[in-house]
């Protein structure tokens, strides 16, 4: 059999496999998207039935229309808006100091093997205490103003950046370092062309995860004397036994959470661009 008529065969396979394919293109963007509020529309959906069949109570668990109608109410007073912000900048702050010093060690302690062995003993027994056990001696030491939630927030930012990272970097292929070590590169010139994009896609998961204890920690700092956000709503909503008000601050952290985690996401998608990754059938 010639040459030409081998390619032709390859080429008439390839293209009809492409063909055949039913992966690409079955969902477009917008329908994978919307697949994602197919759960929790359907459960709130559920609820709402449910109680309007006075087949369940509403008075504790209110529906999702009424819970609707109290974020309304909120936001048409002013009220919401001030408490969003008030809540957003504390985890904005918290979230850039920690990232800031859990950078700093995780590169530090993975990079160096004498700073490893001081500072990472240290730093896993601070980790496995509790968010909550840090509030009284905040308090203590800061007071109850905005340095004491701030600070509490990049505590539970820094730690899963800090882990994260240095895990990251002494899990880089050996082969790579050795290979810069050939080729004599600097300290600098092995972060930067070895270490750094080796590591980039486990730090951006670090990210949004450290962003996920932000908007965790963030109730517990607003538990300390909090004027304004959406963890003093919440326990504003539990004192004056409104449910619906706990759920309406419980919703608007999660909206939040969720608008957050997608931002980060979307920012750090085009510095992933090389990455060949997997690509799970849909």
């Amino acid at each position: 059999m010639s040459s030409e008529a081998i390619n032709a065969g390859t080429t008439l396979a390839a293209s009809s496999g492409t063909a055949s394919d039913p992966r690409p293109g079955r969902w477009s963007a917008s329908a994978r998207q919307l697949i994602g509020f197919i759960l929790p529309v359907g459960l709130a959906l559920t609820w709402e039935v449910l109680v309007a069949l006075k087949w369940a109570d509403g008075r504790l668990l209110p529906t999702p229309s009424k819970v609707i109608a109290t974020l309304v109410g909120l936001a048409q007073s002013g009220d919401l808006g001030n408490h969003i912000l008030a809540t957003l900048q504390r985890v904005a702050l918290g979230f850039s100091f920690g990232v800031i010093a859990g950078t700093l060690f995780g590169a530090i302690s993975g990079y160096w093997t004498l700073a490893r062995r001081v500072i990472d003993p240290t730093l896993q027994a601070l980790r496995n205490i509790p968010s909550i056990a840090w509030v009284p001696l905040f308090i203590l030491w800061f007071g109850i103003f905005e340095t004491s939630k701030v600070i509490l927030i990049a505590v539970g930012v820094f730690f899963p950046i800090y882990l994260s990272l240095s895990g990251a970097i002494l899990g880089v292929d050996r082969k790579l370092v050795e290979v810069g070590r050939i080729f004599r590169f600097s300290h600098r010139e092995m972060i930067t062309r070895i270490l750094l994009p080796a590591t980039l896609p486990t730090y951006v998961i670090a990210l949004r995860s450290g962003l996920g204890l932000g908007w965790m920690f963030v109730v517990a700092a607003e538990f300390m004397g909090a004027e304004q956000g959406l963890g003093f709503l919440l326990i504003d909503g539990q004192q004056t036994g409104r449910p619906a008000v706990i759920l309406a601050s419980i919703t608007a952290f999660a909206l939040l959470g969720k608008l957050t985690d997608w931002l980060l996401a979307s920012a750090s998608a085009r510095f992933l661009t090389w990455q060949d990754s997997f690509k799970p059938a849909e």
